[in-house]
């Protein structure tokens, strides 16, 4: 059974949520303090799955509530309940809190918030990446996206469109941005589909405060062992396979999101890198040693492949459902059910053509697919039209 804690110094503001909640008692054990220093007690005596925090409570705030549960107990999910959208105070909960429920909130919308958390740490993460996920706030950006950014962003005639072009080409920036529009951060009503919606919303100012003056966004620097090729190789292929994933055809809204999930499909690699560095080398010797792909190689060192960690975090942020299971399932799309090429397939498709199209770049017929490829794309019943999606996304990407 779950274990969720509720924290909030208002009591009447917590027996709501307890009466919204009632129905929810035989699947989630659930407990409910007023203040921060409870929380931090009840989570020293017992493990809970989820927090949920007001934001703003006398004495130890939410913000500074969640920092410490980062710090003390990362394996424990984060989201913010709070009728509080000021930007000072949601630029402190960016890099501590999953997500954020503006209040009044109706019982659908946070049971299926609290579910939704719950259904992910079950099924795509183990118990011990948690605690090594949880710790995360922020995806680390490539210096000389975060320079260029920093640089726009202190020049106040530089138009919207060059922010949105930078932000698109760093995968922690896209993500991040997508985050903050769509989970209540800053109490706007819109829904992003895109990187480019996302930052209108939010707007310049938003975003410069974020970038220059709080740890939302942060500098990679990779581990010694790590190729320095590997950011440059990692940035074009994901923008690569988001240009073609957007070329294919598919209807716009489906079409937006496999832009999306293409531009975010290898955010597992990021985290693995920056935040195990040990096991990614380990990852990388095996796929050197024993010619093995590095699916198979992740799988067997952790259990578990950059699609599922990189799906996880997504998902544990509130980004899109199709974008969700297309990053979890970009190397296998037939582990789920497909009635069409929908968002997974388009995804699985682009990533393998931007990879094939790497390597045989002028060769008319490319080479020969991999026995699992073929498998995977005959069962999604795109296999015959292969070639003319090969030749569409040559002509996407030049």
């Amino acid at each position: 059974m779950k274990r969720i804690l509720f924290v909030d110094d208002e009591k009447n503001i917590l027996d709501g949520v307890r009466r919204m909640l009632h129905a929810a008692r035989n699947r989630w054990e659930m407990e409910f303090v007023t203040s921060g220093e409870a929380a931090l007690l009840a989570l020293k005596e017992r493990a809970f799955d989820v927090v949920v925090t007001d934001l703003r409570m006398p004495g130890m705030d939410g913000a500074e509530l969640l920092g410490h549960i980062r710090e003390q107990f990362p394996g424990t999910a984060r989201i913010v309940l709070s009728g509080y959208s000021e930007p000072a105070l949601a630029a402190r909960a960016a890099p501590v809190a999953y997500r954020v429920l503006g209040k009044p909130c109706n019982a659908k919308e946070l049971a299926a918030t609290i579910e939704r958390v719950c259904t992910l740490q079950d099924l795509l993460c183990t118990p011990a990446l948690r605690q090594i996920i949880g710790t995360i706030t922020e995806l680390p950006s490539w210096e000389s996206a975060y320079a260029a950014l920093s640089a726009a962003l202190r020049n106040p005639a530089t138009p919207i469109a060059d922010v949105v072009e930078i932000i698109q080409q760093d995968v922690a920036m896209s993500a991040k941005i997508l985050q903050l529009v769509n989970n209540g951060f800053f109490g706007l009503p819109q829904k992003a589909g895109t990187v480019a919606h996302a930052v209108n919303y939010l707007g310049l100012d938003k975003i410069r405060t974020l970038a220059l003056y709080s740890e939302t966004f942060r500098i990679f620097v990779p581990d010694a062992r790590i190729p320095d090729s590997f950011g440059r190789t990692t940035q074009r292929h994901s923008q690569r396979t988001a240009i073609i994933a957007g070329a294919l055809p598919l209807p716009q809204d489906v079409r937006e999101a496999a832009f999306v999930a293409g531009l975010l499909h290898d955010v597992g690699e990021l985290v693995l890198a920056s935040t195990m560095p040990d096991t990614f080398c380990a990852v990388l010797a095996k796929m050197n040693d024993q010619g093995c792909t590095q699916t198979e190689a992740e799988e067997e060192l952790l259990g578990i492949s950059h699609a599922e960690i990189g799906a996880y975090l997504l998902g544990l942020w509130g980004i899109n459902d199709m974008v969700v299971e297309a990053v979890a399932h970009h190397h296998r799309p037939t582990r789920v059910t497909h009635t069409a090429l929908d968002c997974s397939g388009a995804v699985y498709l682009a990533n393998l053509l931007a990879e094939e199209l790497d390597i045989h770049p002028n060769d008319p017929q490319g080479e020969e697919l991999r026995t699992a490829d073929r498998r995977e794309l005959e069962t999604l019943g795109v296999l015959q039209q292969y070639s003319s999606f090969r030749a569409s996304a040559l002509e996407a990407l030049t």
